[in-house]
């Protein structure tokens, strides 16, 4: 029989058709092929093609183009309307029309303006077969309009208070874009604390000092018109309590007013205002809802929808989640939203009524009829809409109502009904269909044509396919009435069967598995009422291209030479290429490597050739490839025996077949010297992952067979290879294929938990089983769920091959009993195990109550508090949580930021210890519950006052002004007195030569002293002091000095006294020495001689000659210097030498001061470096030295300086 193709015959292949479908499926109705030379024959009425949107906002700057295309047989001519009425284009010389086309150009660069031009604009595309019109064209010229001038005061507040910077930008077409920058055009940073909101005003939850600046510029981006408008600068200033205080201390004389710092405080809403609010969105917009709130600490926002969940996939957040947004808005979406400001010191709720309307869309757009005489058709308009548009319809642009009549047609609401119709019939409908928010407007012409089948595909088309894969012929037709098609094979027209064939409605026929004698011609014949056409297209199958020599598995030494073979087999006819590829890349650029015809040969091998090497062989039709390995080992020492890797084993064959488990034996190959130690086994499962090979097993060397163990509902093929001390063999030829049975799972999803991951759901999460887990076709899961302590049945769901599942609107913080159950299309698995979770937790609600300090010391307290009942812990109880600080005195005007410590207690402990306060202090604390979410509010603040402690030691002793017999001690007080002092407790002991402590002396100093002298001590003795200060606790740690009491009256000091210390030393000091000290006084009887001499001659009017001094002494370093080079002269009684004042001691800063007289003695034996030798002479006293060498420390092993002695002789 003959095979063919009925027009409503509904057999449809996949994707395998090269072209169109050229057959509508609506009543026998053709869609016209846009085939070229069809069209040139063919009239049909025109068709809008291209035309501007229907809002059309135009650049004022710009020519206006305002598009309008259309095709149709003959070409359509084209008229515009304006306002509803006919637009004559000839009269206004700005506005010509482009040639073959509708499109309206307006110039209004050289002259005129483009609000000249505002208007609605509609097109009409009309041939002799009817009259197409386009969209109502909207036509707008942009606006960017400036900001109106306005003076803005500069904005100050205290921190820590909100903030809204308006912006209110001045009305564009299109709407501008907001955003907020700085005087150098880079963006403000915004943050959950600083955000802008949908209307472009600048939103502070709180404000911070860094928030001051004098540039907060809110710019308008209009980009039809690339235009940024810009607003005037803001200034805000935000102080703190310190400045506003000094501010109302300097400008107000009752200085009782003081400003307090911003507290704490819950959120409330900055936009938008109320308990509730309304939104309308149109269908397919997106939705966009802001909460934005203000609070200290900053506030979170969260939404949830009241009646329902947030769409998963369409649901996005914005600004810090302050901006809720869903995309492809649906009726489903109206309902009740709800945002959620919260901080931890509370929570304000808004809710949000959403009404979605829509604009018209289309369910079923009317489509072109093509008819021949006679037939009948159907035009459908069919659309939706909130409200439900109204449908009316147009015949070549006329209201249908007032059209000429044509009796084959009859409207039905929606529907225009056809019948019999006549080439007179042919028209083109619009179809309005419009509601209170748009319209939609579309053309579909009936075009009424007899015509004689046509075959578009080209004839004499040769089709080469391979052997053994589908094969298509293409029969591209027209005509009308619809033709049928029929199919033959060869010259003498043999029949082609339905069992063998598959014919296409759009006239392909498809030979599902060619094989050599479907080589042949065939013949596609097109029929109707009009006439007959017939095509002739060749169809040649080619043997498919095979590798029948592959390249094999090798191991060589390095430095040798390796060859890979590859023999390809293919079609006579077809022409090969053969590429080799190391590692699936090209093969390095090197000479080592060669290719010919059949072989790859790689020459002095190294380390780094290794690898896989492919062989890919491909025609014009297809390509086949193969691969080998190439391990590349170290050179053998010696060269006899050769070793190398086994040969593959052969004769696969599988025995003792069962549902779970095989035996596959095996014939080893040849071990080349190298016993075989080990078989390995591999499977393919060629059911799910064809060419991938896993590892099944391994045996020992000995070993021909292998009983092995199988998963249900796999593909088996095996493979063997055998492994010897070189390496493994290639793979043996694949086993026959053995697939298992289905069967049900036999084990259920490990790793089941349950967790919420807001408070209100439950997570349900678990590992998947894995592919031979499955057993089976249609692996799914059964997740099952109920409250543990309710009486409730199973909640039960099945969800695909997932891990997750996600339980909404659970109450916050309830135990739940859940289980997850394998099952696939053969059945469940077993029962599972039962196991516990808990849905989302919230934050705690009840703070803990009566809470106790229990001072211990003082500098440790202990807190103790009742529990919080657990089921306002809404969580897993984590512990508490202490804050506690130092509480300032609210007399304080100048208060500090307090720094909050905070100790953690885990579990469910009820008291805790505070350690390291400080004594004396006032604290305060509260005490907060924790849980896996959070904190909840804190207890009541707590204040506790610690007693007084020690204190510490003195910040500083020194010891100045010693005498004789006395030395006078100067303290600071202690940097912590941890109380109030009472007293200071000075004790202090001599130290003799062998460093031996004498007799203790205590006394008892008020505590408003910081400075005391010691009177009647021994001279030239050495003490040691400990001053400790006290409160009512005890004594604080000491602080010690040591100090020498001079030698006489005179104040002799240690040499290091020039540099400002104290005179202390803990090193053996010869000024304690007694044949040391009748030294000095010798030494000081002949200066006192010496000087009396001086003042005698002086008032005589003499000179005391220096030179004759100098001219004494043999020292020949020490040479006559003059006064004006820094050398001594003369001494003279001139005016402006005046001699030391008799009783002068070393100045207080413990340096010796040089008087004006520029030859005293003083200059002579320079006080701190001046030394006696062991015969008594005074050395230095011409050395010429002036600088003072800084002293070590406290102490000194040198002897009290003379030269402070000399001074109050003169």
């Amino acid at each position: 029989m003959q095979l063919k193709i009925m027009p409503k015959k509904k057999r449809l292949s996949g994707s395998r058709a090269p072209l169109m479908l050229f057959l509508c499926q609506m009543i026998s109705a053709l869609e016209v092929p846009l085939d070229p030379k069809l069209l040139e024959d063919l009239v049909q009425p025109p068709t809008i093609t291209q035309q501007s949107p229907k809002d059309y906002i135009i650049d004022p700057r710009e020519n206006i183009v305002i598009q309008c295309e259309a095709k149709g047989k003959p070409p359509p001519s084209f008229s515009w309307t304006r306002n509803g009425t006919h637009f004559d284009i000839d009269k206004d010389p700005l506005v010509t029309m482009k040639t073959g086309s509708g499109t309206l150009v307006i110039n209004i660069m050289s002259e005129g303006k483009a609000e000249t031009y505002e208007g609605v604009y509609q097109c009409t595309a009309r041939n002799e077969r009817g009259a197409a019109i386009s969209n109502n064209i909207v036509v707008r010229p942009s606006r960017s309009p400036l900001w109106t001038k306005e003076k803005l005061e500069p904005i100050i507040l205290q921190n820590g208070q909100s903030l809204v910077l308006p912006c209110r930008p001045p009305i564009g077409l299109p709407p501008a874009i907001i955003f907020w920058m700085d005087n150098s055009f880079q963006r403000l940073p915004q943050n959950e604390r600083v955000s802008q909101g949908l209307n472009g005003d600048l939103y502070f939850s709180n404000v911070l000092p860094e928030d001051t600046r004098e540039d907060y510029i809110c710019y308008a981006r209009f980009n039809h018109t690339q235009t940024i408008q810009q607003k005037q600068p803001i200034s805000v200033k935000v102080i703190s309590v310190d400045e506003l205080n000094d501010t109302i201390a300097a400008n107000l004389s009752d200085t009782e007013f003081y400003a307090k710092a911003s507290r704490e405080r819950p959120p409330t809403l900055l936009t938008p205002e109320g308990n509730t609010s309304h939104k309308e969105e149109l269908r397919g917009n997106t939705l966009s809802l802001e909460c934005i709130a203000e609070g200290l600490p900053t506030p979170i926002i969260y939404w949830i929808k009241e009646d329902g969940t947030l769409p998963i996939n369409r649901t996005f957040y914005q600004n810090f989640k302050k901006t809720l947004q869903i995309t492809q808005v649906s009726e489903a979406d109206s309902g009740n939203y709800q945002c959620i400001a919260k901080n931890v010191l509370g929570a304000i709720h808004h809710t949000i009524s959403v009404t979605v309307k829509a604009a018209p869309y289309w369910i079923m757009a009317p489509q072109n009829l093509v008819l021949s005489p006679g037939e009948d058709g159907t035009l459908i308009c069919r659309a939706n809409g909130n409200p439900k548009p109204r449908i009316s319809w147009l015949t070549n642009g006329v209201p249908i109502e007032i059209a000429p009549d044509d009796p084959s047609r009859k409207i039905d609401g929606d529907t225009i009904i056809f019948s019999h119709v006549q080439e007179r019939s042919s028209a083109v409908y619009q179809c309005n269909a419009s509601n209170e928010y748009g319209y939609l407007l579309a053309n579909a012409f009936v075009n009424v044509l007899a015509e004689p089948p046509r075959i578009l595909t080209p004839a004499n088309t040769l089709y080469q396919v391979i052997a053994n894969r589908p094969a298509l012929l293409d029969c591209a037709f027209f005509g009308s009435p619809l033709p049928t098609i029929e199919w033959f094979k060869g010259a003498k027209g043999s029949a082609l069967h339905e069992d063998i064939y598959v014919l296409h409605e759009n006239g392909t026929l498809e030979i599902p598995v060619a094989q050599k004698d479907s080589t042949g011609t065939y013949t596609c014949v097109a029929r109707n009422k009009l006439g007959m056409a017939k095509n002739e297209v060749h169809l040649e199958i080619k043997d498919p291209t095979r590798i029948i020599k592959q390249p094999e598995y090798a191991v060589v030494q390095r430095g040798s030479t390796v060859s890979f073979e590859c023999k390809v087999k293919h079609d006579h006819t077809l022409i090969p290429t053969v590429t080799w590829l190391k590692d699936n890349s090209e093969l390095p650029s090197d000479e080592r490597f060669t290719v010919d015809k059949d072989h790859l040969v790689v020459a002095d091998v190294s380390d780094e050739d290794g690898g896989t090497y492919t062989c890919v062989a491909n025609t014009t039709l297809d390509h086949v490839s193969a691969s080998a390995e190439l391990s590349v080992v170290a050179p053998t020492p010696t060269p006899a025996p050769i070793y190398d890797v086994p040969d593959p084993p052969f004769d696969l064959e599988l025995t003792n077949q069962m549902d779970k488990s095989v035996q596959l034996s095996w014939t080893p190959g040849d071990d080349n010297s190298s016993p075989i130690t080990k078989f390995i086994i591999e499977y393919e499962d060629a059911m799910h992952e064809a060419g991938l090979w896993h590892h099944q097993a391994e045996v020992s060397g000995t070993q021909t067979t292998a009983q092995l163990k199988l998963s249900p509902y796999v593909n088996y093929s095996f493979r063997v290879m055998a492994v010897n001390s070189i390496g493994r063999s290639l793979p043996s030829e694949a086993s026959e294929q053995y697939l298992t049975k289905a069967t049900e799972p036999d084990t259920n999803p490990t790793a089941v938990e349950g967790l919420g991951s807001e408070p209100d759901n439950l997570v349900i999460t678990w590992k998947p089983l894995n592919g031979f887990e499955s057993n089976g076709p249609g692996l799914q899961y059964k997740v099952s769920w109920r409250q543990k302590d309710g009486d409730d049945e199973w909640t039960s769901v099945v969800v695909a091959n997932v891990s997750k599942y996600i339980v909404s609107g659970t109450p916050t913080f309830v135990p739940y009993l859940i289980k997850v159950q394998a099952l696939n299309d053969m059945g469940f698995a077993p029962e599972p195990a039962v196991v516990m979770g808990h849905s989302g937790e919230d934050l705690p609600m009840v703070a803990p109550g009566n809470v106790r300090v229990n001072v211990v010391n003082s500098t440790l307290a202990e807190v103790h508090w009742d529990p919080v009942p657990l089921k306002s812990i809404r969580g897993h109880l984590q512990g508490y949580r202490i804050y506690y600080w130092k509480a300032q005195s609210s007399s304080k005007r100048n208060r500090r930021h307090i720094e909050k410590k905070i100790l953690t207690y885990q579990g469910s402990k009820t008291h805790g210890m505070l350690p390291g306060l400080e004594p004396f202090s006032h604290y305060a604390l509260n005490v907060r519950v924790v849980n896996g979410k959070g904190e909840g509010p804190a207890s009541p603040d707590r204040v506790f006052s610690t007693p007084e402690g020690v204190p510490s030691a003195p910040s500083s002793l020194k010891i100045i002004e010693p005498t004789r017999d006395s030395l006078t001690l100067e303290w600071d007080p202690p940097s912590h007195p941890n109380g109030i002092l009472t007293e200071y407790s000075l004790k202090y002991q001599p130290i003799n030569s062998t460093h031996e402590l004498g007799p203790l002396v205590d006394l008892k100093i008020p505590a408003n002293k910081t400075r005391w002298t010691l009177k009647n001590l021994n001279f030239s003795t050495r003490y040691k002091f400990y001053l400790y200060a006290q409160t009512s606790a005890g004594s604080g740690s000491q602080i010690t000095e040591e100090a020498i009491t001079t030698v006489d009256e005179a104040g002799i000091l240690p040499p290091d006294v020039g540099a400002g210390k104290a005179m202390a030393s803990r090193q053996v000091d010869i000024a304690t020495q007694g044949w040391f000290i009748g030294l000095m006084c010798a030494v000081a009887l002949l200066i006192l001689i010496l000087l009396i001499v001086c003042f005698i001659r002086r008032n005589k009017g003499g000179k005391y000659p220096v030179k004759e001094k100098e001219d004494a002494h043999a020292d020949p370093e020490i040479q006559p210097m003059k006064e004006d080079d820094g050398t001594f002269g003369e001494y003279s009684d001139a005016e402006d030498h005046k001699p030391l004042k008799k009783g002068s001691r070393t100045p207080s800063d413990r340096t010796v001061k040089k008087e004006d007289s520029d030859d005293s003695l003083v200059d002579y034996g320079e006080g701190v470096n001046g030394q006696f030798n062991e015969d008594g002479s005074f050395i230095g006293q011409y050395s010429g030295k002036k600088e003072k060498e800084p002293a070590e420390g406290n102490e000194s092993s040198e002897a009290p300086s003379p030269v402070n002695a000399m001074n109050s002789f003169v």
